[in-house]
């Protein structure tokens, strides 16, 4: 190491600012210096004293081959630094002439090129055997291929012998030891996924729009005090007293129109009617018979006292002249228009007692017919409701102090049942009269309020038949689209906890049922 210490001080390596004679004279001693160097290299001694010279950068000696561009000539380097290069050639160079090469350089067992134009800044034969000692400045050099021949520079004055491995990985091997030794390197974190953080935040903003769709739809939409699907009502009474005649209808059934519902059996009108036809023929024989007597010349005519034999007086026969026989006649052929008359007024209050549908309906109610059950006239038999598209319709009690916020023709919701879908619906009309048009599917203890309207609703899909009577939830809005949005929010969320819950009941269930199996083996078992 003295002697490396006293050789380079006696190099006086000019500066950029100093003349060519000192340039050419210090280049006798540039080669010498490059074969102890590289002496040093392969020996082992790697660790060296930072030279600096005319190019402004260390220089370090390292194996490498110069590959010039315009020729096959390839030449020996000597040493190199981020300014410049020197390598040996068998032909000389004129200073200022200006080469296109490439630095083909050993990195483990991979060659790395680095690509680059540089000047010739001066030319010397060699000492030791033939050719010449040519120093070159760097003029262009792409910055990666820069980077790169820095940092093979930095990692052979490391003492290190450049590898891919060490270069790829981003280690700048300068010192490595001391700047371990004085600030160790933290373990590194893992990056925190975002993924987290946007789960998060989806769901503070969920959680925000389900808040604020249930405060506007429980505070700013109006609800009413209830809500129910009606349908107009055909109530079915007894058109006399009577026994109710045997039937199969119950509620729910469908009937078309003019289909036979049931009958009424009066058995007074029948008796009525069987005395009213006998007493028709009973004089119509009485008529029959003087005719008779009066075309065959009989002098005397038997004639009966009474032409109603069912009056309850006695009945006797006298004999009278053909001329009285003949006025009797015709006071018997007025009873006898009477009695058909009153046959026919009879068979018609006996036809009314047979019961037709008046429209196709569905029937809502109907009386039992077992055991012979007697009614009264004007007592209800059967109740019907017209399940037609514009019959259906939802009917609402608003409060009175609400009333004054719902028009005609404003937008409503309706959710039927269990159903997470909301229908829209428009109000047709606002009545206080609930009574006005009798409409299946309230219960009378509703309509008992004094302070609400009845509002009718026609909703925008049609509602099934079947659900006329089930209570409905309705919220009137007067801005629709936060309506709508509220509506389709809140609906969401309760179609969410709806199947949470059926989830937890099934999965109870399936536990209670296992439980219940192995109780039972157990049981079997003993």
């Amino acid at each position: 190491m003295a002697d490396n210490l006293f050789n380079d001080d006696k190099r006086h390596e000019p500066t950029l600012g100093g003349n060519r004679s000192s340039r050419q004279t210090a280049s006798h001693d540039e080669p010498r210096d490059a074969d102890q160097d590289s002496v040093r290299l392969t020996q082992g001694d790697r660790l060296q004293h930072e030279r600096r010279d005319e190019r402004g950068y260390i220089r370090v000696t390292l194996p490498f081959r110069v590959d010039l561009a315009d020729s096959d000539t390839e030449l020996s380097g000597n040493d190199v630094s981020l300014g410049g290069f020197s390598a040996r050639s068998p032909r000389g160079f004129e200073p200022g002439e200006r080469i296109s090469a490439s630095l083909l350089m050993m990195a483990g067992a991979t060659e790395l090129i680095v690509p680059l134009q540089a000047e010739c800044l001066r030319s010397v034969p060699a000492e030791q055997g033939s050719g010449y000692d040519i120093s070159f400045e760097i003029t262009e050099i792409e910055p990666q291929h820069r980077e790169l021949l820095r940092q093979i520079i930095r990692s052979a004055l490391s003492g290190r012998t450049p590898n891919v491995e060490g270069l790829i990985g981003g280690e700048d091997p300068q010192t490595p030891r001391k700047r371990q030794a004085a600030r160790p390197t933290p373990p590194s974190r893992p990056p925190k996924p975002m993924g987290r953080y946007i789960l998060l935040f989806a769901a503070i903003g969920v959680l925000a729009l389900v808040a604020a769709a249930t405060a506007y739809r429980n505070f700013m939409l109006i609800e009413p005090s209830f809500a129910a699907v009606t349908a107009p009502r055909i109530d079915i009474r007894a058109p006399g007293p009577g026994l109710l005649g045997d039937h199969d209808l119950t509620a729910g059934d469908r009937v078309e129109r003019d289909q036979k519902l049931t009958s009424v059996v009066n058995s007074d009108l029948e008796s009525d009617l069987i005395l009213a036809e006998a007493a028709l023929d009973y004089n119509n024989r009485l008529i029959e018979n003087l005719r008779q007597h009066l075309e065959g010349g009989m002098q005397e005519v038997s004639l009966a006292n009474s032409a109603q034999p069912a009056s309850g007086d006695t009945m006797t026969f006298e004999s009278v002249s053909p001329e009285i026989a003949q006025a009797r006649i015709g006071q018997f052929e007025t009873v006898r228009d009477y009695e058909s008359s009153r046959i026919a007024a009879l068979e018609a209050r006996k036809s009314n007692n047979d019961i037709y549908s008046p429209c196709d309906c569905l029937v809502a109610w109907a009386l039992s017919s077992a055991d012979g059950v007697y009614i009264n006239e004007s007592e209800r038999i059967m109740t019907l409701i017209r399940t037609d598209e514009d019959d259906v319709l939802v009917e609402a009690l608003v409060h009175m102090d609400d009333v004054s916020r719902i028009e005609p023709n404003q937008q409503a919701y309706v959710t039927v049942g269990n159903s997470n879908k909301p229908i829209r619906a428009r109000v047709r009309n606002v009545a206080l009269d609930i009574e006005r048009q009798p409409r299946a599917g309230f219960p009378s203890w509703v309509r008992q309020q004094q302070n609400v309207a009845s509002v009718l609703l026609v909703p925008e899909e049609p509602l099934p038949a079947d659900t006329v009577g089930q209570p409905v939830d309705v919220r009137f809005t007067e801005a629709p689209l936060l309506g709508t949005i509220s509506e389709h929010v809140w609906q969401g969320v309760s179609s969410v906890i709806q199947l949470g819950d059926d989830i937890y009941r099934t999965a109870i269930q399936e536990g209670d049922t296992a439980s219940q199996e192995v109780e039972n083996e157990v049981t079997d078992d003993s």
